[in-house]
């Protein structure tokens, strides 16, 4: 047999970040690079919706941080980091919300200004929010109006259950209920240093370094306690939603597995990315190329605190809903039984490990690696330890993980249309 010649999947090496523990505990990790005269802080609160005792608390209370303060106003944030040319950022998933600030080095000490608004002294009028309720609510209305939202939601609920943090799925009437009263109980237990951390990166000089210091100490030091209930999951294997008037179904497939943390994570995102991780992949060639069932399928790991999971997703017209879903099952059974080239596995290997790098290429794509690798425990040297893993991988591998966890009478199947 010919001898298929293997390209050389380059090392990737990052270094791991500088941690200081302030005076109020919160954990500082510094990544300094001199090359760029940009700088970012990002403070991630232990602060998702899984957290939240009231519907939509979490996401209310990060989204309206900026929302003025008990010194300036909304507009006057704003005003000012637009002035400086600044920029902030929030992102809220099931476990952790993630408060970002961008600023060019020579503008350091002017936006942290601001940020000490945002992080210190919310204001959380009453009339931002209801004016922000009532602009979510209506937005949420409209987005269920889309298949593909809906399925996301019968998704969740139909891996975890209705009753687990992770598929939580309220009615937007909820918002009408939520007080302000409730965002700022919720601000003062989750946004304190025992919650949280810190990760800063680009130009960070000793004057940006106590700069920042001096704002992360004034952090609380901790809230009143609260705990999490992760209830056991209870899953639907089979979801069917009709949604009048679509002339698509939305198809969402997969099974529920294991967090980042666990051994076989890192090969089951290769079985993913052969399935549905790139243009090119199984599901790709099929659905789109061979069958012109659709724009776009792909298949994904999904990493939570507590859980994750295996999710396949798709739209495809109404009147072919059925031979779609066959042939995703199809791909699957294929991977199972016939398993994959070392052709095929070196292509999906060189995606892998080069999107790897794209993600890396530069301060603030090595920051949000860093976060996640915090998130996981690990410090960046688990980084080359996957691009071996992932170097060292072989089709038997990969076939046996498929046949491990994709079983057909695992998957979880939800269709809307």
């Amino acid at each position: 047999m010919k001898q298929i010649p293997q390209p050389t999947i380059p090392s990737i090496e990052v270094a791991d970040a500088e941690c200081i523990t302030l005076s109020n505990g919160l954990k500082l990790y510094i990544l300094s690079s001199a090359d760029f005269e940009i700088l970012r802080l990002s403070v991630v609160f232990r602060a998702g919706s899984s957290s939240q005792q009231s519907p939509f608390t979490a996401s209310a209370t990060a989204n309206l941080l900026a929302e003025g303060s008990s010194r300036m106003s909304a507009r006057e944030i704003s005003e000012q980091l637009d002035y400086h040319g600044s920029y902030f950022d929030v992102n809220i998933d099931r476990d952790y919300a993630y408060i970002s600030f961008a600023m060019l080095s020579k503008f350091v000490q002017p936006t942290l200004d601001v940020a000490a608004e945002i992080l210190l002294r919310p204001a959380f009028a009453e009339e931002e929010v209801r004016t922000y309720c009532a602009k979510r609510k209506q937005r949420l209305a409209i987005d269920r109006t889309k298949v593909d939202v809906r399925a996301r939601e019968a998704f969740a609920q139909a891996l975890f259950g209705e009753d687990h943090p992770y598929g939580h799925c309220f009615d937007e009437a909820a918002y009408d209920l939520l007080q302000r009263d409730e965002l700022i109980r919720f601000f003062r237990s989750h946004y304190t240093a025992d919650n949280g951390f810190a990760v800063c990166s680009g130009r960070v000089g000793e004057a940006e370094r106590q700069a920042i210091i001096a704002l992360l100490e004034q952090i609380p030091e901790q809230g009143e306690p609260y705990s999490i209930h992760f209830p056991t999951p209870v899953q639907q294997h089979e979801v069917r939603l009709k949604h009048e008037g679509a002339v698509q179904s939305a198809i969402r497939i997969g099974r529920l597995l294991f967090p980042r943390e666990h051994p076989d994570f890192l090969g089951m995102q290769v079985v993913s990315a052969a399935l549905g991780g790139y243009f090119g992949s199984r599901l790709m060639q099929n659905l789109r190329e061979r069958n012109g069932f659709t724009y776009g399928v792909m298949a994904a790991m999904v990493n939570f605190k507590q859980a994750g999971y295996l999710a396949i997703a798709t739209q495809v017209g109404s009147e072919v809903t059925e031979q779609a879903l066959e042939e995703i099952y199809a791909e699957i059974e294929r991977l199972r039984t016939e398993g994959i080239t070392e052709e095929e596995l070196q292509l999906v290997k060189n995606i892998m490990t080069g999107e790897m790098m794209r993600i890396l290429d530069g301060p603030f794509g090595v920051a949000d690696v860093t976060i996640e690798n915090i998130l996981c425990g690990k410090s960046n040297q688990i980084i080359t330890e996957q691009v071996e893993r992932i170097r060292r991988i072989t089709p038997a591998e990969v076939q046996a993980l498929a046949q491990k966890y994709l079983e057909r009478e695992e998957l979880v199947t939800v269709v809307v249309g």
